[in-house]
């Protein structure tokens, strides 16, 4: 398929601007705007030019401040307006190396990755006897005294969801399992990687400490080594192991968020904010977490402009520091909190298809929800009665009362590929990201048109 360049696309963008408004009550025809996304390759371009030419973007880091200079830069090139970094300072932690070996009974390498956050071992490493447990809810059981002076070893079986809500139970294991396992008085925790894959390859991420807890080291074994050590310790003999986790915390970082518009004819009507996040994890490319997020943002945006001036400014919020804890999402909503809102809405699920949609609107709009569901239906989407909740670029916004609409994602392989180094452009699908942008393209242009009153402030 032809692609449409970026110049292209900026000529096009502008002519549209300059062109006068048509009253803002009757959006361009949903079909057309679906038509013209299904053949955009403007997300594709992006998500390849991030990857390929920025690579890794760890957050509060000189790759994650690259990063925002090109997404800047590209921005403009296309087409927005008021396009601009919005900068702040953060900690950040930073990876040093993860290395881990089988001492005893039968010794041998294992993979893993330190999570995020992790403490440090000496350089030399550390080493201890392994203390097995099948689940969080089994450490969290454990007397500390079985517990102290060893390294935990956390498994579980996650298996993959289309919708992705195993996430949120086994990635326990991940988020408070090293605190449980520090106040029980271990000196590392190691845990089966948060992933439904078979690789060798670990899944890193993030994890806090609960308040008081002193940190220890902390690393995801990738799923096929975290098999091998079970079984290993299956054998009854004591295992013995040699941990080496180097990482450090840095000071006042700087990092930043990107935003560009696309300006609307009635500013007091709120502004629809299109988030993704520009960071990434440091082990792979972040195609899938979160480039392509950013590619369809912006290429549904793109669209929408392209049909004529909306009534709404659409934001585009490329939120710093995601993977760290949001501190991009904070530092926007500290700085355009008080800003009116219409409504917000997130991509940061991968690439496949879009299968559903919720919704969580003001009382009484049950109207613009099924304008929209009709709209989406051609390409494949069904409406859910399950109340949309956002993300975490956009999570202060939710809270704080503005609406909220959720395409969801087919997450059946993304748990294959998380915070991994198989997060590559090669794992994105180019048809079904286009058919990401063409959702996201007919969602944006109904709410940005909308005649009814949305938002809060």
């Amino acid at each position: 398929m032809q692609k449409i360049r970026s110049g292209t696309l900026a000529a096009l963008l502008l002519g549209s601007l300059l062109t006068p408004a048509l009253s803002y009550a009757a959006p361009a025809d949903s079909a057309a705007i679906r038509d013209a996304a299904l053949k955009d390759d403007v997300a594709w371009d992006f998500t390849e030019g991030l990857t390929t030419e920025v690579g890794p973007r760890p957050a509060g880091t000189p790759q994650e401040a690259r990063a925002r200079d090109w997404a800047v830069a590209k921005l403009k090139a296309m087409g927005f307006s008021n396009v601009r970094a919005e900068p702040y300072t953060m900690p950040v932690w930073v990876r040093g190396r993860d290395e881990a070996k089988i001492l005893s009974p039968f010794p041998q390498n294992l993979v893993l990755a330190a999570l995020g956050n992790s403490g440090s071992t000496p350089d030399k490493g550390i080493e201890g006897e392994v203390v097995y447990f099948p689940t969080i809810a089994d450490l969290e059981a454990a007397p500390a005294a079985s517990v102290k002076g060893k390294i935990a070893f956390v498994s579980h079986d996650m298996a993959a969801t289309q919708d992705g809500s195993s996430y949120g139970y086994f990635g326990a294991a991940r988020r408070q399992g090293p605190s449980i396992a520090s106040k029980k008085g271990a000196i590392a925790i190691l845990i089966r990687s948060i992933g439904t894959d078979h690789h060798r390859l670990p899944h890193t991420g993030v994890q806090m400490w609960a308040d008081g807890v002193t940190p220890i080291p902390a690393a995801a074994l990738s799923v096929p080594d975290a098999e091998q050590l079970a079984r290993v310790i299956g054998r009854g003999q004591p295992v013995k192991l040699h941990l080496t986790l180097t990482s450090k915390m840095l000071k006042d970082q700087p990092s930043g968020n990107v935003i560009a518009e696309i300006t609307g004819t009635d500013p007091g009507a709120g502004i629809v904010v299109a988030a993704c996040h520009l960071d990434s994890w440091d082990q792979g490319t972040g195609a899938i977490d979160d480039a392509t997020g950013c590619g369809i943002a912006a290429a549904a945006a793109l669209q929408v402009a392209k049909a004529g001036q909306p009534r709404r400014t659409i934001r585009v919020l490329m939120a710093g520091a995601e993977e760290v804890g949001g501190d991009g999402a904070r530092a926007y909503y500290k700085e355009h909190g008080a800003e009116k809102h219409a409504l917000a809405i997130e991509s940061d699920f991968g690439a496949d298809r879009v299968w559903r949609v919720d919704f969580k609107l003001p009382q009484g709009h049950e109207a613009l929800a099924t304008r929209i569901a009709a709209a989406l239906a051609p390409l494949g989407i069904g409406a859910s009665k399950q109340e949309a909740g956002g993300g975490a670029d956009i999570a202060p916004l939710v809270k704080g009362g503005v609406p909220v609409i959720d395409l969801q994602q087919d997450g059946t392989r993304y748990f294959d590929l998380h915070h991994t180094p198989d997060d590559t452009l090669d794992k994105v699908d180019p048809a079904q990201l286009r058919q990401n942008v063409a959702a996201w393209a007919v969602t944006l242009n109904l709410i940005a048109h909308a005649s009814e009153t949305l938002g809060v402030n």
